[in-house]
């Protein structure tokens, strides 16, 4: 029987929502991949359109947790960052990568840090800055068109988008990870959504689309991200993962508009994850 693998999942726990680490684990582990976790801060819920909500934050823990799995010698097969809540955890998840990976282990970072054209409000101007040393240290990013912006100082546009504008784009993202680039947010007219891969290896853009849906839709991004990496480690090439990404991203969106629900709560990915399993096949 094939090895068991293992991911790292640094993220934040938002009890309620569907996102961060309460996708993460359902959806890696359906990819027939150990999820392991390392949490950044706890919250009853997530802070998109919640008020009210209670925060623990849990920077100190996370160089302990790291110290005692060196001290068992646990091996990781990717380490993927998501949401870091302060320039001092970013400067903490740099040394953590560099102590939990070695030359086969898979980082992935999906810099969360804005949307929109505008750095989220608890990040100041300094904290792209920051995010960009982790990205330099990935194999994959998976940046959001702002996100792309602030990270090569490029300036933002609302779409739709121009094949020029998203291509030239790229070529300053390839300075940032010369190795994988998956820009989410892509669309070139009102009717298709999708993103745009980069692989070094093959030194192509490749662009996968489907359906867009209007409204916003929280924990969307990291479904996305999640499932990229899951189709990555189960041996599809990039734009294969990017592609299967995209349906259960997509397909999640379309149930929960179908059914009208309070879309604070996240969108309906459980019952995409036999879908996933058989793409994964």
């Amino acid at each position: 029987m094939e090895r068991l693998k293992r991911v790292v999942a640094i993220h934040d726990i938002s009890c309620v929502g569907k996102c961060s680490l309460t996708v993460a684990l359902p959806i890696i582990s359906a990819g027939g991949i150990e999820c392991s976790v390392i949490p950044t801060a706890v919250l009853s819920t997530h802070t998109g359109g919640f008020e009210n909500f209670t925060f623990r934050d849990l920077t100190d823990d996370i160089l302990p947790i790291v110290n005692h799995w060196k001290s068992l010698n646990i091996k990781f097969d990717s380490i993927y960052t998501g949401y870091l809540g302060s320039i001092a955890q970013v400067e903490i998840v740099e040394k953590t990568i560099d102590e939990l990976s070695n030359e086969n282990t898979l980082i992935l970072v999906d810099p969360v840090m804005a949307d929109f054209g505008s750095l989220y409000k608890n990040f100041n101007e300094n904290f792209p800055d920051e995010m960009l040393k982790i990205c330099k240290k990935a194999d994959v990013i998976t940046p959001n068109i702002t996100e792309a912006c602030l990270l090569t100082k490029t300036t933002y546009i609302r779409g739709p988008y121009t094949k020029d504008y998203i291509e030239k784009l790229i070529e300053k993202l390839k300075k940032v990870c010369g190795k994988k680039i998956v820009l989410t947010g892509v669309y070139f007219d009102e009717n298709k959504l999708g993103v745009a891969t980069y692989d070094n290896k093959t030194q192509k853009t490749e662009y996968c689309f489907t359906e867009k849906h209007e409204g916003i839709y929280h924990g969307t991004g990291d479904i996305f991200a999640c499932v990229l990496l899951t189709a990555l480690l189960n041996g599809k090439d990039l734009e294969t993962s990017a592609e299967i990404a995209q349906i259960i991203t997509a397909e999640s969106i379309k149930l929960t508009k179908q059914e009208q629900t309070d879309v604070r709560y996240g969108v309906r990915f459980e019952s995409q994850l036999p879908r996933l399993i058989e793409l994964l096949k």
